[in-house]
């Protein structure tokens, strides 16, 4: 299944260690759609952003057991990125 560049990139993830990630090592974290792999996820942010993309790492990251009431579930499960660009390139987010 051939996915969009938008569809493999769902969203940034912006939080005080990914922003640090971002200061320290030019790291940029992001959730990424399940089934996409490095090889696309490459392609993707590369496309989108213009950059050029020195490494990608990815896991999965599995669903926290939930309680609402009397019934039981869990989030959903996800994948995670990091992406490490090469030196002198850089994603502004805001």
């Amino acid at each position: 299944m051939k996915m969009d560049n938008y569809q493999i990139l769902i969203r940034p993830l912006i939080t005080e260690k990914g922003m640090a990630q971002v200061n320290d090592a030019n790291q940029y974290p992001f959730e990424v759609h399940a089934k996409a792999n490095k090889a696309e996820i490459r392609r993707a942010v590369e496309g989108i952003f213009g950059v050029r993309v020195r490494q990608v790492r990815t896991m999965m990251r599995k669903g926290k057991p939930r309680r609402v009431r009397y019934r039981t579930g869990h989030t959903r499960h996800w994948k995670k990125a990091i992406i490490t660009l090469v030196p002198g390139d850089s994603i502004e987010f805001i």
